[in-house]
């Protein structure tokens, strides 16, 4: 705990994290693995792209 004494006081004092990432992250493996393997890694990012593309972005920071 020493060694992220800094750290850890950092997330009291800001209203900033990670889960709008780890969300996205999340969504990425489901599709990966709904799609049972893309023959084409092409088709796959843009199967991602499209997916987060059509998401409302609700971004509230502050």
């Amino acid at each position: 705990l020493k060694n992220w004494q800094t750290e850890v006081l950092n997330s009291f004092a800001f209203n900033y994290n990670n889960g709008f990432v780890e969300g996205l992250n999340n969504q990425t493996k489901v599709i990966k693995r709904n799609a049972f393997g893309f023959r084409r890694y092409d088709r796959f990012r843009l199967r991602v792209l499209l997916h987060h593309q059509f998401k409302s972005k609700g971004i509230n920071v502050g």
